[in-house]
């Protein structure tokens, strides 16, 4: 199984161009994907730099025939007449998506800050080793009062998740087809994104950090795990020259302790220009 995840800047190119599906085409070049996870999505926001205002949330659908599209909104305001304007995450799989859950980051306030709302997607798939819990998220990038919050809030959410996981077999199952039906639960899981944050701060490795419940296994950084010391590639920075003096890692993919054996790859795309973050990729078997 093949992921790629990518902050993909409301898909804006370092040539100030705004191409979806230039975005398609270069994470399918760098990999025959069974699951996309993008950061930045945009849908009727004009304002921002080389766009009309298009719905990306249905352009990439649109693009992407035969995978299932789960949109993660986190600004959800008012547009022009009885329009909404939409920024956020997706989750595209070519697997099924048994179960979607959007979780809403905290957003403490912090006076001297600007910040907007943020959101950790979820989409459970059917993966071929069996269910996969699958995360993206776009991390506060002004405010660090607000990130550390976040990242309780999703360590929270993984270990809630295993609770039920570890429980299922304690509880009757619903086969109503109703809202109550129980779907497929599980302890393994990919937590990809933009976190913005470097490998040297102390909330990566908070969010790698075990949990006081031995039962829940830690989210470990994929590439540490393959690469061990060697640094992982810069992933923003890159080509964009103008928004950062300096390319740096800030993108990361952490996968449960219990996928460690599945590991196969994990890399970074050093080749496209399509947006100021590369993409980054995981393989399990």
């Amino acid at each position: 199984m093949k992921l790629v995840t990518w902050n993909v800047q409301w898909c804006l190119g370092c040539d100030g161009v705004v191409d979806v599906a230039r975005i398609v085409r270069d994470a399918r070049a760098f990999a025959d994907f069974d699951v996309l996870c993008l950061q930045e999505v945009a849908a009727n926001f004009p304002a921002l730099k080389g766009s009309a205002g298009e719905d990306q949330f249905a352009a990439l659908a649109a693009l992407l025939p035969g995978f299932t599209a789960v949109p993660g909104i986190a600004v959800d305001t008012a547009g022009p007449g009885a329009t909404r304007r939409s920024f956020g995450n997706m989750i595209l799989s070519r697997y099924p998506v048994v179960q979607a859950m959007r979780l809403q980051l905290p957003w403490p306030f912090d006076a001297v800050k600007r910040s907007m709302p943020r959101l950790l997607l979820e989409a459970t798939i059917d993966a071929p080793f069996g269910p996969l819990r699958v995360m993206t998220t776009h991390l506060e990038y002004y405010s660090a009062t607000q990130r550390a919050a976040q990242v309780e809030a999703m360590r929270a959410r993984h270990a809630e998740a295993c609770g039920h996981a570890l429980a299922a077999g304690a509880v009757a199952g619903d086969q109503s087809h109703g809202p109550f039906q129980r779907q497929p639960q599980t302890v393994s899981a990919i937590l990809s994104g933009d976190f913005n944050i470097r490998p040297s701060d102390p909330l990566h490795a908070r969010l790698a950090a075990a949990f006081d419940d031995a039962a829940v296994p830690a989210l470990e950084d994929a590439w540490q795990c393959l690469h061990g010391a060697l640094a992982q590639p810069p992933t923003a920075g890159v080509y964009d020259h103008d928004q950062w003096p300096e390319a740096f890692a800030c993108d990361f993919i952490f996968a449960s302790a219990d996928l460690r054996p599945r590991l196969r790859r994990v890399a970074v795309d050093a080749t496209t220009a399509a947006s100021d973050h590369q993409p980054m990729l995981i393989e399990l078997a």
